[in-house]
């Protein structure tokens, strides 16, 4: 029970950005700041492709349509690397805590993965990039903020995880329509890039030589 708070925060965390909360955690770790990071996720291996798979996250997150497109690839590796860093805060023997640890991470993780999916669909909509780079700028403090929160206060840093999920939730349910829009859209261009390459490998059977006759003697 000492160790839910975390757990939770964690969870929300991971759901937005689980290679920063892992590069996180393990650097707090690994400086000695915290007693309950495992030494797993201290290991310089996993700090260094956690470090670069941020740096991809980063990128890849303020580039409209790209960046729902790398949701739609997490929307499995949020929710497992939020149960497997809750599991692995709550200890390594298998127990029935630990297993529930790792319940409450996971789903924590998958609803807040569904917020920030969510909303960058309907944020897509509007033609301009610079509301995808401040709403990732803002993710990426926000998540930086309070798992660093969490490591010193984690009863506080959870309720301030709770209320976020909580609002993003129901923001999400008034963004509903502007996310069906989205994906009309994202459905529109896959059909229309469908129909290029159709239509430019027509073209280019049509174009290509015949063989010379001359060739059989």
């Amino acid at each position: 029970m000492s160790v839910l708070p975390l757990v939770f925060t964690s969870g929300w965390a991971s759901g937005i950005n689980a290679y920063a909360v892992v590069l996180l955690l393990g650097i707090f770790g690994a400086t000695g700041l915290t007693d309950e990071v495992p030494a797993s996720l201290q290991r310089t291996d996993v700090l260094v492709v956690a470090g670069v798979l941020f740096l991809c996250e980063a990128v890849a997150d303020k580039i409209p349509y790209v960046d729902s497109a790398w949701d739609s690839v997490h929307t499995v590796i949020r929710p497992v690397a939020g149960a497997v860093i809750a599991a692995l805060l709550a200890g390594q023997d298998g127990s029935l805590p630990q297993l529930a640890a790792g319940a409450v991470g996971g789903s924590t993780a998958l609803l807040s993965h569904f917020v920030k999916a969510g909303t960058r669909m309907a944020v897509n909509t509007s033609p301009e990039p610079f509301s995808n780079i401040a709403l990732s700028l803002a993710e990426d403090l926000g998540v930086a903020a309070i798992v660093t929160f969490a490591i010193f206060n984690p009863v506080a840093a959870s309720i301030i995880a709770a209320v976020l999920l909580a609002l993003g939730l129901a923001i999400l349910f008034f963004l509903a329509q502007k996310i069906r829009r989205f994906l009309r859209r994202w459905s529109q261009r896959r059909e229309e890039k469908r129909l290029v390459d159709s239509s430019a490998g027509r073209r280019a059977a049509r174009t290509q030589p015949l063989p010379d006759e001359s060739d059989h003697f």
